[in-house]
């Protein structure tokens, strides 16, 4: 009997109609703060593992894992390619030649970044064909001067599918009439978005179109690489240079993006440990309910006492008291941070329609809606922190009840 005597006694303390009602309201707030931090860290975690997983398959689908270039151009690509995709690490390989230019129609100008490329090699680095609203990159054909826009872009310019834009590039070209700046006609042939910032400074033509305009004959700028791992990308670039020799160079994707998702994993980081200081703010206020109840149930220790019970008896009976407590408000906000974190897309996008208004507007950052990726891993790493926190903060109370005398408590009763 007395083996059982702290789960029985501990879960029925919780049950029990106290006539400290002040003692009730603490367990209480301290059940819904641990309910409420659990749920929250689960939201946001799941927000920034979104983000994450939204950087990794939007932003760095579209952007070369790395990047060989020659100084002179590549003449030959098509061999190196076959050269490099024979690596164990490389799983794709495309030309590009990429233009920085301004785009002019109607009077409004916008700058952009023109990337020439192969319609037949794209899909082997990028998923821009995955992401097309209109038309295909199959209408990229040499000598048409087609051209792609991204869709934030397209709507900048005030442009759709069969228009015609002018774009300028910032090099010179001499005539006997003089110096004029080198533009050319292009008619828009597709448009393409991928949620994302790259909607609106990004174009792509055929990467024939691309060579007379940058007038680079045969050549292309370089290889575009994919890789069966992203974050081997500075080392496996390095490998390759060093295989290739000190004609080439190689950039990979940390130099032009690595610092927006090294930002994301800080900004995740911090924001656990902040919330985490939450849970065990709400944890600690265990502490005082224990500390109330210990000495509201002076007599009722005293007399346990008496009757045989140990003091790692008593300990375990306020212990168990605690845990439930904090298990019951784990439980809980679990189940509602699971629910939000599964939810919050659909949530965000019903107020979005209701109140006509974007949350995330892709002009300020990198995407245009509120992603969510539920990681069970980190859901069991904080369920395992809240209950690490409600055991610790059970045991200084559990410890004052074990020291209790019964003969001073009794002697005035």
């Amino acid at each position: 009997m007395l083996d059982r005597l702290p789960i029985m006694l501990g879960l029925r303390y919780v049950r029990a109609k106290r006539r400290n009602h002040f003692i009730s309201f603490i367990s209480l707030t301290s059940m819904l703060g641990l309910m409420l931090g659990v749920a929250v860290l689960i939201l946001v975690l799941s927000v920034m593992n979104g983000f994450d997983h939204e950087l990794r398959n939007r932003i760095l689908g579209m952007v070369p894992h790395t990047k060989i270039e020659a100084r002179e151009g590549l003449s030959d690509w098509q061999s190196l390619a076959e050269q490099l995709t024979q690596r164990e690490r490389v799983i794709g390989a495309a030309p590009y030649i990429q233009q920085q230019g301004m785009f002019s129609v109607g009077g409004r100008n916008q700058g952009a970044m023109v990337n020439g490329i192969e319609p037949d090699w794209e899909d082997r680095v990028s998923i821009i064909s995955r992401h097309m609203q209109r038309g295909s990159l199959d209408d990229l054909q040499p000598g048409e001067w087609n051209l792609v826009l991204g869709s934030m872009l397209a709507r900048s310019l005030g442009v759709s599918v069969g228009d015609r834009v002018t774009l300028l590039v910032p090099e010179a070209s001499i005539t006997p009439a003089g110096v004029f700046p080198r533009l050319k006609r292009f008619t828009v042939s597709g448009i393409f978005s991928v949620g994302a910032d790259l909607d609106a400074g990004l174009a792509y033509a055929n990467i024939e179109d691309m060579q007379t305009l940058a007038r680079l004959g045969d050549n292309v700028e370089g290889l575009r690489l994919e890789l069966d791992d992203l974050f081997v990308a500075n080392s496996e670039t390095r490998a390759i240079i060093d295989e290739l020799g000190s004609g080439y160079r190689g950039i990979d994707w940390t130099f032009s993006h690595g610092n927006l998702f090294q930002a994301i994993q800080m900004e995740k980081r911090m924001i656990g440990l902040l919330l985490t200081v939450i849970i065990a703010v709400a944890a600690f206020n265990i502490v005082s309910t224990l500390v109330m109840v210990v000495t509201d149930k002076h007599a009722d220790i005293a007399i346990l006492r008496t009757i045989g019970a140990t003091p790692r008896s008593i300990m375990g009976i306020f212990i168990v008291q605690g845990l439930a407590i904090g298990i019951i408000g784990i439980l809980i906000g679990v189940i509602l941070g699971v629910i939000l974190a599964l939810s919050i897309s659909d949530i965000i996008n019903f107020f979005e329609s209701v109140l006509g208004i974007q949350f995330l507007d892709s002009n300020v950052y990198f995407i245009s809606h509120l992603p969510s990726r539920l990681d069970w891993t980190d859901v069991g790493n904080i369920i395992a922190a809240a209950f690490g926190l409600t055991f610790l903060s059970t045991l200084y109370p559990a410890w004052r009840a074990a020291r209790i005398q019964p003969a001073e408590v009794l002697r005035y009763e």
